[in-house]
């Protein structure tokens, strides 16, 4: 594969500025989070179903946004592409707090999901041309990058509300940020040739040529086990980044200054991640799948059922929090293990075995939503949550008996 242009910069110069973007999305993705509650009383969503449904409007934009970038990188190359989704991605945020109604909100959520897909798709195909030029494993230090600027923006996003300072401002200031890092790093991104997008080893690329294919092939065991991981791993992530700080708001009635779901979420989850390769010297990865569900299991448990153990404010964030940790910590690892265990057990090509992987935990983004607004608007936040961590002994049961995993 060729470049249109050579490497005019040092790799290190290339891999920094990919480091960059994934660290302007990240305090992006981790401002909007964490004001979620504001907006939620700003707009006067009083129902979690409806609340529910607002946040399934993303899910429906990162779905549309898939054909869309199938579209631009044969086309355009991923640079550009990377260019009009980030950029896409940083002025929906800030199109949030212009918003005066519930219809244009809705909108510009349908917008956010869909430039936010665009971003992660585009900005890992630059992350994966980058480990081509290293000529060995880096992709997990950009990840690292983006959970480590996810903490820093949930801790703005903190200081922000503490603050008294109003979304508009946050959401204005953040964005001009993401902005200028932009602006520094976009000449350093790799530009693509329409041929290396079109040879590029992507989940993306690699799904249109299973659409070509004439014969349908039944996906190997593993695959299966391992998508249905997923599609449960992303239900519980996605609950914890939309309705964190929305319990913390709502069920403990807690006060702003002590809203700190989101935030020790985001903590956790990044250490977790940082400490997942240590996890794999001391127990095999179906272990650790094992170690994960129970820590979701239980994490659900202490926030969902100890909430009324104690009628002080103060008690109730600690458990809670304490809930939460062990929640971030569990789901930390699940994705990353994953992948590994594709890499070390799959005998379908890994770019196929996980567009297939994919396909099939894509329905956890769209469920989540809509499951917990339901529940809670019949029964209340606090028991969406139990059945969200009930999911977490799925986990475990499929990690235990999947006869695959266990060879």
């Amino acid at each position: 594969m060729t470049e249109v242009n050579p490497i005019n910069y040092s790799k290190q110069r290339i891999r920094f500025a990919v480091m960059a973007l994934f660290i302007a999305q990240g305090i992006c993705f981790a401002s909007w989070a964490s004001r979620l509650p504001d907006i939620k009383r700003d707009f006067s969503v009083e129902s979690y179903l409806h609340y529910g449904l607002l946040m399934f409007l993303i899910p429906i934009g990162k779905f549309i946004a898939i054909p869309l970038v199938g579209f631009l990188l044969p086309r355009i190359g991923s640079k550009k592409t990377v260019l009009i989704s980030i950029v896409g991605f940083t002025v929906s945020l800030f199109l949030v707090s212009l918003m005066s109604g519930i219809t244009g909100l809705g909108i510009t959520m349908f917008l956010f999901g869909i430039f936010w897909n665009m971003t992660d798709i585009s900005l890992n195909t630059q992350a994966i041309e980058v480990e081509r030029i290293y000529g060995r494993p880096i992709i997990a230090s950009f990840h690292a990058s983006w959970s480590l600027s996810a903490c820093i923006g949930a801790l703005i996003g903190y200081g922000m509300i503490n603050l008294k300072i109003g979304v508009f401002y946050h959401f204005m200031g953040i964005a001009v940020l993401a902005l200028v890092m932009i602006l520094i790093n976009y000449k350093f991104l790799q530009e693509q040739s329409i041929d290396q997008t079109k040879n590029n080893d992507t989940p993306l690329v690699k799904k249109v040529e299973i659409k070509e294919k004439k014969k349908f092939r039944i996906p190997e065991i593993l695959l299966i086990q391992l998508g249905l991981i997923w599609l449960l791993a992303l239900i519980v992530e996605n609950t914890m980044f939309e309705w964190s700080d929305v319990y913390f708001q709502s069920v403990i009635k807690a006060p702003e200054s002590l809203q700190v779901g989101f935030l020790v979420f985001m903590i956790m989850m990044f250490s977790g991640r940082m400490l997942t390769n240590y996890a794999y010297r001391i127990w095999q990865k179906k272990t650790v799948l094992q170690i994960a569900g129970a820590l979701i299991l239980f994490g659900f448990i202490t926030s969902s059922l100890f909430i009324h153990y104690s009628d002080a404010v103060i008690i109730k964030v600690v458990i809670n929090s304490i809930g939460f940790m062990l929640i971030g910590l569990g789901i930390s690892c699940v994705v990353p293990t994953l992948y590994s265990i594709v890499g070390d057990k799959a005998t379908t090509p890994v770019g196929i075995a996980l567009t297939i992987m994919s396909s099939i935990s894509f329905i956890g983004p769209l469920v989540a939503p809509i499951l917990v607004g339901a529940i809670s608007d019949k029964y209340g936040l606090e028991w969406a949550y139990l059945a969200v961590g009930l999911l977490g002994g799925l986990i475990i049961a499929i990690a235990t008996f999947g006869k695959t995993l266990r060879k």
